[in-house]
């Protein structure tokens, strides 16, 4: 990450530019991202503001959890989002014990956030390290959760998600709000963790999750993937919990 630049020189916002979808004043013209990644001179906002996030590995034994993650950067349009992408280094050239968390603003990455601590998330693990385009399913993992396309807009589970990179394997996940239970400060109605939601309807919100997220990672259909929770992941000491769903 030190041999990265520096985030602050991103092109948020291009100098000169208009950012409110009004067209250059020197071309006339309404240039994307994706006529011009450097150039453009319009944004398109995002429905909600994303943080990225950055795990660091330990350097000794006595090195805390809170001081290894680092708080890299917010955006909140397409734009942005393309100017953090290419100025970061890819997963696959992190070192071991590295992470990537990109989660919704205000939520940090931890089972203990009040956020998370009643929720789960979906895993997946990539054993075969040497034949597996890590680069590629980050991309699309962060693209699905930023473009909202991992759940419906009503659902209000997805929370964010997270790629490990370890000795042995390569794994991705999508975090969620519950386990699809009630939990308690959510009211009475029909959202995640509300108590108008079922219990049939909560879980059909995550199975459909994690159905969604497979087809991102293009997973066969013979390959299993987990649901667990962050409680039961926090009591085993490990992030293989029991699986509470499969998909």
């Amino acid at each position: 990450m030190s041999e990265q630049v520096d985030l602050t020189t991103i092109p948020i916002s291009p100098d000169g530019g208009n950012v409110d979808g009004a067209a250059s004043e020197d071309t006339g013209k309404t240039i994307t991202v994706f006529h011009d990644k450097e150039n453009f001179n319009v944004k398109h906002p995002l429905s909600n503001r994303w943080t990225l996030w950055f795990t660091k590995p330990a350097s000794g034994k006595g090195d805390h959890w809170n001081d290894l993650l680092k708080e890299v950067i917010t955006f909140e349009s397409v734009e942005e989002f393309w100017g953090v992408y290419n100025n970061i280094a890819p997963v696959s050239e992190l070192a071991l014990k590295s992470d990537y968390h990109l989660f919704k603003e205000g939520v940090r990455p931890e089972w203990e956030d009040p956020q998370n601590k009643h929720g789960g998330k979906w895993s997946y693990q990539f054993k075969e390290k040497r034949n597996v385009n890590i680069d590629e399913i980050w991309l699309h993992t962060m693209l699905a959760a930023i473009g909202e396309t991992l759940e419906n807009e009503e659902d209000g589970e997805v929370m964010g998600v997270v790629v490990n990179v370890r000795k042995a394997f390569f794994r991705v996940g999508v975090w969620t709000r519950t386990i699809g239970k009630p939990i308690p400060g959510r009211g009475d109605g029909d959202v995640a963790g509300g108590k108008g939601r079922s219990a049939d309807k909560g879980k059909d919100v995550l199975m459909s999750i994690g159905s969604r997220f497979k087809e991102v990672l293009k997973l066969p259909a013979t390959e299993i993937m987990e649901f667990s929770g962050h409680t039961d992941s926090a009591h085993s000491g490990s992030t293989r919990a029991r699986a509470k769903m499969t998909v």
